[in-house]
């Protein structure tokens, strides 16, 4: 055993989702990638946003948010596995995971919150497109995104804390390619269950929660649609909330295969691992691509940042 007061010096082992040599450049290369995609892509969302005053209304307000978020959501889970790879090591110090699992869970967390604002902001503009101005003002929308800070801020620390209390043994090898709060809890020597109490309350809570609010808003968002008499509306209709549906949709269905395949295969944490990807690195990067493909106005947008960047290099290279 590993006393609590001497854990600090310890260091955590990251095994990867591979331990066969041969196979870590292709996870660098393709993890690299990826990771670029994403922060390049959710990126250009933002510029788009908060470029293009048309776009400064409620819905690209949280999008802008979102892609914030999973920015930061990948730069969390991916970039220490990239250096850990690219040194071939696979330590990383106690502060360093324990600072990492705080803050993969805040913000997946937030993700979760941003993902059910954006559809209650959804249920507003086709339920209640009249008042909608009113409802979805610039204090609430400010609001809205503080409390999702606020509250995922307070959940993460409180299950932060607890891991500090631990003491850990001195097999301290996690079967995972981040600091994932269930593989940490697993490698301490003391009782566990308030720590194993508190995630599954707080797991049903953030699962059930806000999916019950995003299914609520769609509902109400189906009957509406139902009653619109003009094809266009309809089609109008839908457009907007496809997008959003099919990012709820990927972020809990994979959110789901990790629960399950840990629940199914408890002692196979590689598998956990693998799923893990899913809404860790692929959505965040599917995203930006969800967003902008049947958006109108985002690839408007994109074309106008993308021309003024072009403007930028050309003036620059005419006068050096």
């Amino acid at each position: 055993m590993i006393p609590g007061n001497d854990t600090q010096d310890s260091e955590f082992l990251l095994q990867g989702l591979s331990m066969k040599p041969e196979l870590q450049p292709l996870i660098f290369g393709l993890f690299l990638l990826m990771y670029l995609i994403t922060g390049f892509g959710n990126l250009l969302i933002i510029l788009a946003v908060s470029s293009d005053s048309h776009l400064h209304t409620p819905m690209y307000f949280f999008l802008s948010n979102l892609s914030f978020v999973d920015i930061c959501f990948t730069t969390t889970t991916i970039l220490k596995m990239l250096i850990n790879i690219q040194s071939q090591r696979k330590a990383i110090s106690y502060e360093g995971c324990i600072s990492q699992m705080y803050l993969y869970m805040l913000f997946a967390m937030l993700d979760d919150f941003l993902l059910t604002v954006m559809a209650y902001d959804r249920y507003v503009a086709i339920c209640h497109p009249l008042h909608y101005t009113v409802i979805m003002n610039p204090r609430l929308c400010g609001l809205l995104v503080l409390l999702s800070w606020l509250i995922s801020t307070l959940l993460s620390l409180l299950e932060t804390l607890l891991v500090l209390r631990l003491s850990f043994c001195t097999d301290l090898k996690i079967p995972h390619f981040f600091c994932e709060i269930k593989q940490i809890v697993q490698l301490a020597c003391d009782d566990t269950l308030l720590n194993d109490t508190i995630m599954y309350f707080t797991a049903v809570l953030l699962g059930g929660g806000p999916l019950a609010g995003i299914l609520y808003s769609y509902s109400k968002i189906m009957f509406s649609i139902h009653g619109i008499s003009s094809p266009q509306g309809k089609y109008k209709a839908v457009s907007i909330c496809a997008s959003h549906l099919s990012v709820v949709f990927l972020y809990y269905c994979s959110s789901l295969g990790v629960y399950l395949s840990s629940a199914t295969a408890p002692h196979n944490s590689h598998s956990s691992a693998t799923a893990s990807v899913m809404y860790t690195v692929v959505t965040p990067m599917l995203n930006p691509f969800i967003y902008s493909l049947r958006n109108k106005d985002i690839k408007r947008a994109l074309k106008r940042v993308i021309h003024i960047k072009r403007e930028i290099v050309l003036g620059l290279k005419k006068h050096p």
